[in-house]
């Protein structure tokens, strides 16, 4: 959908055809709610942007003409792997092989590939529609011009790319992301706050402000620069980091203690999880529309 939205051919792949038919009933279906709702990216419309999808079970069909091929299979390192071997030997010195891996290294992923200097991971964020974040993670023998083509794409179809400058594990999104769960654990855990409570820290606190910011400019607006904060504030932080624990087992009794308390909110059954994972991208998509129109800084 991204793609189209930029006026780009996209051909789907998977050898299944019912996979094929069913996300392309999925996609015509999300595109028209999204032009009636005023929320459908570019300047074409859906029928328009639909026109340029089309999906194919031939793996050699799927890349005729290609200039960028997007893996999205589960996150199983064989199975991309075997998927990106495949390629490697039908594709041309100009097509970009790119994964959509959430974790898994570049090194592992297109070791030995004969185009490696064409491979990079370009990882999307959860829903990518509403959330434009893209990790462009090279493996250490990826050209520089991979690394700039795709980040160009990414801009083209309105999405926000990153250099990630070396492989790492996680990333940097899900370091991130697993150093918060990873306290949030710890603090429900060891009796500091109720889990709905730590949640709200989150959406009604830390949240409102990244919503716009990240952390380091944060620090810097919240005294008189960077220097000044670290001046300020660098022993208190210290001092609170040194009392936090060891990595969560994430087992046990807190797993019950938490999903007992999300159930409260959200019983884990396919109906309720699903109208909330909808309120939640109604939510995002009206965040996305709000930023848009805030001038650019």
């Amino acid at each position: 959908m991204l793609f189209a939205s930029g006026g780009f051919s996209v051909k789907l792949y998977d050898i299944e055809q019912q996979q094929i038919t069913s996300a392309l009933e999925n996609i015509r279906k999300d595109m028209k709610l999204l032009e009636q709702s005023g929320s459908l990216k570019g300047s074409l419309s859906a029928e328009q942007q639909l026109s340029l999808i089309s999906g194919c079970s031939n793996i050699q069909e799927a890349i005729e003409g290609a200039m960028h091929i997007q893996e999205c299979v589960p996150e199983d390192l064989e199975l991309k792997k075997k998927i990106f071997a495949q390629l490697d030997g039908i594709i041309g010195d100009d097509v970009i092989l790119s994964s959509s891996t959430s974790c898994l290294l570049p090194s592992k992923l297109f070791a030995g590939l004969v185009h490696v200097k064409q491979c990079l991971v370009a990882h999307p964020v959860n829903p990518p529609y509403y959330i434009p974040l893209v990790e462009l993670v090279p493996h250490p023998e990826t050209a520089p011009a991979t690394v700039d083509r795709t980040y160009a794409l990414m801009q083209k179809i309105g999405q926000s790319p990153v250099k990630v400058l070396k492989e790492v594990d996680g990333f940097v999104l899900n370091r991130l992301q697993y150093a918060v769960i990873s306290e949030a654990w710890r603090l429900v855990q060891e009796g500091t706050v109720s889990p709905s409570d730590l949640d709200l820290v989150m959406s009604h606190g830390l949240g409102l402000r990244y919503a716009f910011m990240g952390p380091l400019e944060t620090m810097h607006l919240n005294a008189e620069g960077m220097s000044s904060y670290c001046d300020r504030y660098g022993e208190s932080m210290k001092h609170v980091l040194k009392t936090f624990g060891p990595i969560p087992e994430f087992s046990g009794a807190t797993v019950e203690k938490v999903h007992q308390a999300m159930c409260v909110k959200v019983p884990a059954d396919p109906e309720h999880l699903a109208a909330r994972r909808q309120w939640r991208e109604q939510c995002l998509m009206r965040l996305a529309n709000l930023k848009s129109q805030m001038p650019s800084q």
